[in-house]
């Protein structure tokens, strides 16, 4: 046997070993550290995310009314309806551009703090923005109302970044999938939540709506207590504080071992490939050839993400029930099954995706989407022709939901954390964030003209995008599961017509070697590096 073939037969029986069984292997790799960092810190993050989708919904008449009887208060006469529509307009789509200034502000402020005190400083927006808001009615200022929304905005960008990141280092890459979809499964039931609390019985009425926006203090109170006991991102350690102590004491506390030497010979490994590498910029990250691909992924799957329609059955569940012929009484009860079926939808997705993998996940759920969304424009257009057709209607929009909720809703977050090096990733999330919010801004300002211009056949423009979509990631999109970085830049290299640097050994490290390499499904940068030196 030839060393080059010893080298291989070696890392892979270190592979075996190192993996055991593939059911005792993810236990072992679910630590309670980990755990409990995900939970926490979904919670206080992404959590409020979602719960501020919906929450708009339940009050929205009383809040109106709350805006007519300031008006009158100021101005002595009431309020035109055009410009109570543009205030109302006005508060829910700048929750998206508070969002996109946060998404801004996010590779500034995780450069200075890290990961973990990122989203600690974080909750400052959220509890400031609670107050503003739970006080708008009792001060009788509207603007109190709306400058919260922008404030929760921005913690939603900073939050939407900074998680993903977060969590996308300090996982295992066997299990980097499943603790990704915690972002997903929090935002569904953080929507479900906002729709239970504006249930009439509970604070949906005229006189407690404001308590519906001070409940938001709760979660980012919890996250501020809670997640200072916990330690940072270890890669964020030793890329970027050149903490090799502090790096292993955390890899120990989040895998819940003591020997993490291969954990922190990884991350070193990669830090010499990137040795002297600053972070990159927004703009040398768009012209980098080696990423080209993946840039315009994780922008398709961003913008797919809000364009897709699921934020216009968010926004507007109530007004798309009553076109569905639902009276009026029974629909924040109808409106719960949507916040249930996401959340169940979304735990399914995080139990099967180590198991499915991340692109059949995104192409069957945008497929189905694109199906209901058809199915669901003919019964709204036949809604009169017989009384069952509105309750199909309804089970169109929970297959819809489910169908995102399985796949679309959690995955993109992954991908942008797990497409880039360490170097590369702020900015790529910036550029994420920022498709994200605007689509978000473009659907939640666009959609009620779209459905006044087109009727019962504006979800046939939502059907086209996830069509296109689906055929996107069937045609580009690379399979990532269980892959380290240099793996997936290797799958991107031939689209990208540029092969990554790699390094033989640790004394020739700036040496770029441009070649294609011979393919190996079972190679690693590791494995390159003990090559070389056999």
């Amino acid at each position: 046997m030839d060393s080059r073939a010893w080298a291989r037969a070696g890392a892979a029986e270190r592979g075996r070993s190192r993996r055991g069984t593939p059911g005792r292997r993810t236990r072992k790799d679910w630590s309670c550290s980990l755990i409990v960092a995900s939970l926490v810190g979904a919670f206080g993050s992404s959590f409020l995310y979602g719960y501020n989708l919906s929450v708009v919904n339940a009050p929205a008449q009383y809040i109106k009314s709350f805006y007519n009887e300031s008006w009158e208060r100021r101005h002595g006469h009431p309020i035109d309806p055009d410009t109570l529509t543009l205030l109302w307009s006005v508060t829910v789509s700048i929750f998206a551009i508070g969002g996109l200034v946060g998404t801004l502000m996010v590779k500034l402020i995780g450069k200075v703090l890290g990961r973990k005190y990122t989203l600690l400083v974080n909750n400052g927006f959220a509890i400031s923005a609670a107050l503003l808001m739970a006080c708008s009615l009792q001060a009788g200022v509207f603007e109190m109302l709306i400058m919260g929304r922008f404030i929760m905005g921005v913690d939603g960008g900073i939050a939407l970044s900074a998680l993903p990141m977060y969590l996308n280092e300090i996982s295992p890459k066997e299990i980097r999938g499943s603790l990704g979809q915690v972002t997903a499964i929090f935002i569904c039931i953080g929507v479900f939540t906002g729709q239970v609390l504006g249930l009439p019985e509970l604070l949906g009425k005229e006189s407690t709506w404001p308590y519906l926006f001070g409940v938001i203090a709760v979660p980012a109170f919890v996250q501020l207590v809670s997640l200072p006991f916990l330690p940072e991102s270890p890669r964020y350690l030793l890329f970027e504080k050149h903490d090799q102590a502090g790096a292993e004491k955390a890899f120990q506390t989040f895998l819940g071992k003591e020997d993490v030497s291969r954990e922190v010979e990884e991350v070193l490994m990669e830090s010499r490939v990137q040795r002297n590498v600053q972070l990159v910029s927004v703009l040398e990250l768009l012209r980098s050839p080696l990423v080209r691909w993946q840039v315009f992924t994780v922008v398709a799957t961003m913008a797919c993400y809000q364009l897709c329609g699921l934020n216009a059955i968010w926004f507007y569940t109530n007004s798309i029930f009553g076109k569905a012929g639902i009276s009026p009484e029974k629909i924040p009860y109808i409106t719960l099954s949507t916040g249930g079926i996401e959340t169940l939808a979304a735990i399914f997705s995080g139990l099967v995706i180590e198991r499915l993998g991340r692109r059949p996940l995104l192409m069957g759920g945008f497929g189905l989407m694109a199906l209901f969304f058809g199915i669901l424009t003919i019964t709204l257009t036949l809604q009169d022709h017989a009384p069952w057709i509105p309750y199909l209607s309804i089970v169109c929009i929970l297959a819809i939901i489910a169908s995102f909720c399985s796949g679309p809703g959690g995955i993109p977050f992954i991908l942008t954390g797990e497409f880039f090096q360490q170097s590369q990733r702020p900015a790529a999330f910036i550029i994420a964030g920022t498709v994200n919010w605007l689509s978000n801004f473009a659907v939640g300002l666009l959609f009620p003209f779209i459905q006044k211009s087109l009727g019962t056949y504006c979800f046939l423009v939502f059907a086209a995008i996830c069509l296109t979509g689906a055929v996107y990631f069937y045609f580009v999109l690379p399979e990532t599961k269980n892959r380290t970085q240099a793996e997936i830049s290797q799958a991107f290299a031939k689209r990208n017509k540029a092969y990554p640097p790699e390094n033989t050994d640790s004394a020739a490290s700036d040496t770029k070697v441009t070649r294609r390499p011979e393919p190996d499904p079972a190679s690693t940068l590791d494995n390159y590096v003990k090559n070389g030196v056999v």
